[in-house]
Parts: C-alpha cells; sequence; structure tokens
C-alpha cells in the first residue's frame, strides 16, 4: 500500500532589504508630490508659452515668406536692402523669458476687471484655456456669459439681451437649462422687482462670487491652494504653541502667537493638546521641572524658585511679585507640584 509522505514546501524567498538608492528615490517621490504646485505652475506657464510663441512665430514667418517673394526686382541693391531687413525681423523672434509672476499678473487683471464688472478680460482668459477649464468642468465662462446679459437687462437693452442669449447662452442650454430659465426670466421681472430668486441677481454680490469662482478655477488649473502655502506651514506650527495662556496680555514676548498677526493667523486653530504640563517661569523664561521646581506666592502667582531664590539673596529675604508688586517673605512661598 503506498503511503503519500507531506514534504514540506520551500520557505518564500525573503524580500531583498529595500537600498539606500530606493530610499532616497521614494524621499525624492514625496517631496515632489508636496510640492508638486511649484513645478507645476512654470510647467503651466511654459505650456501656455509655447503655444503663444509657436502662433506667432508662423505669423511671422508667413508675413516674412509673403514679403520675399515681393522683393523689388528693379535694384539688386534695394532686393539686398529689403532682404536684409526681413533676416532682421526673423532675429526679433526671441522666445520669452518663463517667469512666474506673469502668471499672477494675468490673474490680478482679471479679478481687477471683475472687481470694475467688466468680464471681457475674465472672458479672454477662459477662451486661453478652454480645453483645460472643459477637462475642470469648469462653469466660470456660463457665469461670465449669464452676468453680462444680467447687465444688458439692468440697463434696458431687451433686444441686445434677447441678441446675445441667442448667440452665447443658446450653447449651455443642454447643460444649465434651470440656471439659464431663471437668467432669462429677468425679461420680465426686471432689476427693480421684489421677488427674490430674480432679485439677487441683479446685486453687486454676484460679481464678488465671479472674482471667489475665478480664484478657484485659477488655483485648480494650476494644481495650487486656495490658502498660500506659507499660511498653511505657519498655521502647522502654531497648532503646537496655542494655549489660552496666549490670548492673555501677559503672554511672553519670546512667544510667536505675541505677534497680532500670528494671533490673527492662529484664530481657527484648535488649542494644543498638551499630554504633560510645562510650566514657564515668567521672570526667568526657564521650564520649571523638579530641579527647578515651581513656588506659589500668597496672591498665587507661581514663579520658579531659581528665580525667586536669585530676588531674595539681593533683597534680604524678601520678594516682589512682578506683576502685582506685593512683597513677601521668601518663606511664604508655598512649592507646587506638577502633574
Amino acid at each position: 500500500m503506498d503511503m503519500a509522505i507531506d514534504t514540506p514546501s520551500p520557505a518564500p524567498p525573503t524580500p531583498p532589504a529595500p537600498s539606500a538608492a530606493a530610499g532616497r528615490q521614494t524621499r525624492a517621490a514625496e517631496a515632489v508630490r508636496l510640492e508638486h504646485q511649484l513645478v507645476r505652475v512654470p510647467l503651466e506657464s511654459l505650456r501656455a508659452t509655447v503655444r503663444s510663441n509657436h502662433r506667432l512665430a508662423e505669423k511671422e514667418i508667413a508675413a516674412v515668406l509673403s514679403s520675399a517673394s515681393a522683393a523689388p526686382a528693379e535694384s539688386s541693391a534695394a532686393a539686398v536692402d529689403h532682404l536684409t531687413s526681413l533676416v532682421s525681423r526673423l532675429h526679433g523672434l526671441k522666445r520669452k523669458d518663463l517667469v512666474d509672476i506673469d502668471v499672477f499678473l494675468d490673474a490680478k487683471r482679471v479679478i481687477d476687471s471683475l472687481q470694475n464688472n467688466e468680464v471681457s478680460p475674465a472672458l479672454a482668459w477662459c477662451a486661453e484655456n478652454k480645453s483645460r477649464l472643459k477637462k475642470s468642468k469648469s462653469k466660470l465662462e456660463f457665469l461670465l456669459r449669464l452676468q453680462e446679459f444680467v447687465e444688458f437687462v439692468k440697463v434696458k437693452n431687451f433686444i441686445q439681451a434677447i441678441a446675445y442669449a441667442r448667440k452665447h447662452l443658446a450653447p449651455w442650454g443642454s447643460v444649465h437649462m434651470k440656471e439659464l430659465q431663471r437668467v432669462t426670466a429677468t425679461l420680465v421681472f426686471r432689476s427693480n422687482t421684489n421677488c427674490t430668486p430674480y432679485k439677487i441677481l441683479f446685486e453687486q454680490d454676484r460679481w464678488d462670487y465671479l472674482v471667489d469662482i475665478f480664484k478657484q478655477d485659477f488655483c485648480k488649473l494650476y494644481g495650487m491652494t486656495l490658502e498660500p502655502l506659507l499660511n498653511i506651514y505657519l498655521q502647522a506650527g502654531l497648532t503646537a504653541l496655542k494655549t489660552p495662556f496666549c490670548s492673555e496680555g501677559s503672554c511672553p514676548k519670546e512667544d510667536p502667537l505675541s505677534l497680532e498677526g500670528f494671533r490673527k493667523l492662529a484664530e481657527p486653530l484648535p488649542f494644543s493638546k498638551q499630554h504633560h504640563s510645562k510650566l514657564v517661569c515668567y521672570i526667568t523664561k526657564e521650564l520649571m521641572d523638579t530641579e527647578n521646581p515651581p513656588q506659589v506666592l500668597p496672591n498665587g502667582y507661581v514663579y520658579s524658585e531659581k528665580a525667586l531664590q536669585e530676588m531674595s539673596k539681593k533683597n534680604d529675604g524678601k520678594i516682589t511679585c512682578p506683576r502685582t508688586g506685593d512683597v513677601y517673605d521668601v518663606s511664604e512661598c508655598v512649592r507646587a507640584f506638577i502633574s
């Protein structure tokens, strides 16, 4: 009778430990992922610059070729001068430098125009970035068109408003029909209506709303956050420093939250969660611990033993509270214990 004998299967091979090079690559990838917007902004700017320069180069080259074919034939000197000017024109085709600030200057011009109740620069920006805005399902261009329609209604230019709606709003009907119907109804309700759903379409707040939408789409387009990265990093550090004591007038000058700007930045942040109590002496700014224990004065204020001993040596055993001015004997101090 045959008997089956179980043989132990070989153990799976131990995966090799990651090399130092792999570790460096991983850290580099994490760093790039964290700061991706610092790379994406110049990349998107480069793409826009390449497209613009490509169109400009094609236009200039076509003009040069057309002009070269029409060179004067009656005089060789005139022809040479003409061709020399064309060569100089070709040398003038220079590529613009890649500077991130141009991206933000364009955004500022759009925001300034919207704050001045003008939509043309914003519509031009939408046309320049049409494919990417469509990919991100942006409604900015549609909202700008609606606002321009409302402005025609506001000045009672109804014929131009209807013509504008047929040309620029009708193509959006299949996607935003409800909003389109509500806006076109302003032809009936007019700007002096008391009906809330239509009255709000004529308010100045609509322009502020367009500014906010543009900022969101601009940041999404370049992979940026609405909140500046510097603010985010500062708030991350301030969460470890914010305590109820920081809002009092006696906040030490060494504490960053003693500055108004940092306090304002830390307003929406929660207080730091301290698992262990930490006391810092008001006089010496040193940490109070078992080697430098806290001492409580009769008026309730706490200072380090080191600070009070130094003060008593200079004043014949007397201690003056720096906050209230009360004078006590050093023997009146009571030690406090930190839990």
